[in-house]
């Protein structure tokens, strides 16, 4: 569909007047953009799981609950949501350099906030505002990151930027339980601080000059209102979901009408308003279309995995917090040593080809993972997280490639508000949704297997007997064999999500299909 036929801009009116044209940058101009641009963005990714394994800490610390400290990252979360689909309005009103530039100031102080908390109140209203200006850095990021790149070198910016996006959820638990460990867990914040100074500085220094013009928008505050209002209700549901028996509860049914209601009046509302807040005639696109639903529900799957998998290493295989953040670290290595590679190879091969490749690979690693037993090595569970992250590799980049090859520049900051808000949704999704399906199917296979467990016999007498011949009471042995069931039947769980996220990877890679090719460096595809 040519652009022609488009006749509303959205995400905030009509579009600004153009900016004069510059130049690409080029060298180590560019290079220097691409480290400053995917630092901030490694930031923000980063802050969403690095406080997750402190809770404890930060519980003791401020005198109250865990339960309670889980609202630092239930507040993170929708704040963040509630500002990504906003950047691309934002950008065009206020200009997309200001606009960035003044979330990482704002994240930055926000930080310090968060690490200088003496109380929860502070500390989550710190997270809330730190949420707000991350959300709007993602977005603006991968935009300006895009538009200010060769045509030649958009795809290594994006393999890059991509790398930051799926490597900080991994190193985030890992950074977040080392410094916890060995300092105090405000140090996880106080780190944003030096990044976030000289970040601001470079991205004002460098981008400054060619900011797009401010432009006289509407506000569409209904819009606005009506996303808030769906967008954390949902948020909230989906964070607090497990803990509160999802449905059970009627402060889960609450917000989950309140969702669905907001979500079906912000639809009808944006669709209709001659200046919405948020783009949504870019699912004109097809293009736009065929990879928000191949990235979202990949995505979804991926996060699944990256939250389910050390849990059952802590819970079920008896690792500590240090030793499953090892096994899970070689995700982040295989996403950084080949991320390059691929960047290189999407200008000369078909992205589609790219990212079926990469839906092979984490159908190939959920596959392998269904043969995980109480038994297996540490190198066994490893292996799989290394080829993953080769996988992650050919499944962000090129995906991001095919939605966005399409967009003009002007409305670049909206798709990519898009993307990333989608992306964001259907992790917290996937993460919500698959702990309870674990919790669940578990439940399910401990009954068959109490089922089929003779309550006498031989077998049973023998094993008790050896438990008491080494010391074990009568009811420890029994406590014993009732914990074996349970370490079974979670692994079978487990085992029954990563077969089900296998089936879908590979339905997907025919997905990827229905898009067209997009043109090297960018741009057909429509």
């Amino acid at each position: 569909m040519a652009e022609a036929t488009l006749p509303r801009t959205g995400g905030g009116g009509p579009p600004a007047a153009p900016a004069a044209a510059h130049e690409p940058f080029t060298g180590s101009v560019w290079v220097l953009m691409i480290i400053t641009l995917s630092l901030t963005n490694f930031m923000e990714v980063l802050d969403i799981s690095i406080a997750n394994v402190s809770l404890n800490n930060i519980a003791g610390s401020l005198g109250v609950s865990v339960n309670e400290t889980t609202w630092a990252i239930t507040s993170y979360a929708v704040a963040n949501a509630i500002a990504v689909p906003l950047a691309g309005w934002l950008g065009r009103r206020f200009g997309a350099v200001k606009v960035f530039t003044g979330a990482v100031i704002g994240f930055t102080i926000a930080s310090w906030v968060c690490g200088m908390s003496g109380s929860l109140a502070m500390l989550i209203t710190g997270r809330v505002i730190q949420g707000l200006f991350a959300g709007l850095m993602i977005p603006l990021s991968q935009a300006l990151m895009l538009n200010n790149s060769p045509p030649a070198k958009r795809n290594m910016a994006l393999a890059a930027w991509s790398m930051t996006v799926t490597v900080g959820p991994v190193v985030g638990p890992l950074l977040g339980g080392w410094i916890t460990d060995n300092y105090h867990w405000s140090w996880i914040f106080y780190i944003n601080i030096p990044a976030g100074i000289l970040c601001s500085i470079a991205v004002w220094r460098l981008l400054g000059p060619r900011d797009n013009p401010a432009a006289k928008l509407p506000v569409d505050l209904p819009g606005i209102l009506l996303l808030v209002l769906w967008v954390g209700s949902l948020q909230v549901m989906l964070d607090k979901g497990n803990e509160l028996d999802w449905f059970e509860s009627n402060t889960i049914i609450g917000l989950g009408l309140v969702a669905l209601i907001g979500f079906v009046c912000f639809l009808t509302w944006e669709i209709t308003e001659k200046n919405p807040i948020v783009d949504i005639q870019l699912f004109r696109f097809r293009n736009f279309r065929v990879g928000m639903i191949a990235l979202c529900l990949g995505y979804c799957l991926f996060f699944t995995n990256v939250v389910l998998l050390p849990l059952i290493f802590q819970t079920q295989y008896g690792y500590t917090a240090t030793w499953s953040g090892r096994i899970t670290a070689p995700l982040g290595v295989g996403a950084v040593l080949f991320s390059p590679i691929v960047g290189r190879l999407m200008g000369k091969v078909d992205s589609r080809l790219l990212a079926s490749c990469g839906f092979l690979i984490f159908a190939i690693c959920s596959f392998w993972r269904t043969g995980y037993t109480t038994t297996s090595t540490m190198w066994m569970l490893t292996l799989p997280q290394f080829l993953q992250g080769v996988g992650i590799a050919t499944f962000f980049a090129p995906l991001v490639n095919i939605s966005t090859g399409a967009i003009p520049p002007e409305r670049m900051a909206s798709a990519s508000g898009f993307q990333n808000f989608g992306r964001m949704m259907m992790g917290s999704f996937g993460a919500s949704l698959g702990v309870t399906f674990w919790d669940h199917r578990a439940a399910l296979h401990r009954t068959q297997m109490v089922e089929a467990l003779p309550l006498s016999g031989d077998r049973l007498n023998d094993g008790l007997s050896a438990l008491q011949q080494a010391g074990v009471s009568g009811e420890a042995a029994y406590a014993m064999i009732d914990r074996q069931l349970s370490i079974q039947a979670y692994v079978l769980a487990a085992n029954d999500i990563f077969l089900l996220s296998g089936i879908i990877f590979v339905a997907l890679m025919g997905v990827i299909w229905f898009a067209r090719r997009p043109k090297p460096g960018g741009g057909g595809g429509h």
